[in-house]
């Protein structure tokens, strides 16, 4: 079997349910917010050691603008102080951190830090850590269908390669996700990755983020091994 198929190259994760997961333990939203950044911290080192290339965690969706504005400010504030304080240690492991979604909306500190983490982590190529903020998968394809028009008189001819190349993981060794993981107790993937989602094995373990472990990681991984992924042949 190839071992492409065995030990997935790119494992992304919609880390939802921090706020309800502060709701039933009777704590403020912030609080879900905080140990939910915690929790991304320790899954991402996690799959770090795993030895996956490549790990996307949607972080902020472009509805999330439509939460309060102290709810906002504290997440985007939770941004910055991941960044700030994990640089270093990603700096250290070699690993590439990329921003994918929209950038124009977001504070313009949290910009200044994003540029100033992609440009210092440019140079690695095995290990990849996407967050995606203010994003969605339509708005995605939009961009993406928008940059190919402005270079093409003719929009008709244009090709799946065409989009492939203009969407935001373009460039990365394995942009297509082999597994994507809902936490949250919903059983749905509200756009993330609508593109490159179309042969990623889904899962969705009934817990909220805080509460998803490593432990989980590798049941998850256990059911992927023995999965038959056929990519419609």
């Amino acid at each position: 079997m190839n071992q492409n198929l065995i030990h997935p190259n790119h494992i992304a994760i919609i880390p939802d349910g921090n706020r309800r997961w502060a709701i039933d333990h009777k704590l403020p939203t912030i609080e879900g917010h905080r140990r939910g950044y915690e929790n991304v911290v320790r899954i991402m080192e996690y799959l770090r050691k795993l030895e996956i290339s490549t790990v996307t965690f949607w972080a902020f969706s472009v509805d999330n603008w439509q939460r309060s504005k102290d709810e906002v400010k504290h997440l985007m504030r939770i941004f910055e102080l991941f960044i700030d304080k994990h640089l270093k240690e990603a700096i250290k492991n070699e690993v590439k951190l990329i921003h994918i979604g929209r950038r124009d909306r977001l504070p313009e500190s949290l910009k200044n830090k994003i540029k100033a983490a992609e440009e210092k982590t440019k140079n690695f190529s095995h290990f990849f850590f996407n967050i995606a903020l203010d994003y969605s998968g339509r708005d995605e394809i939009v961009r993406a269908v928008n940059k190919v028009s402005s270079m093409k008189y003719q929009v008709s001819s244009m090709t799946e390669d065409d989009i492939n190349n203009n969407l935001d993981l373009a460039g990365q060794p394995y942009p297509e996700p082999d597994i994507i993981i809902r936490t949250g107790k919903q059983i749905r993937l509200s756009g993330f990755m609508l593109w490159q989602s179309q042969y990623s094995e889904l899962f969705f373990p009934n817990k909220y983020f805080p509460d998803f472990r490593e432990a989980d990681i590798d049941m998850i991984l256990d059911e992927y091994r023995i999965r038959q992924r056929r990519f419609g042949k």
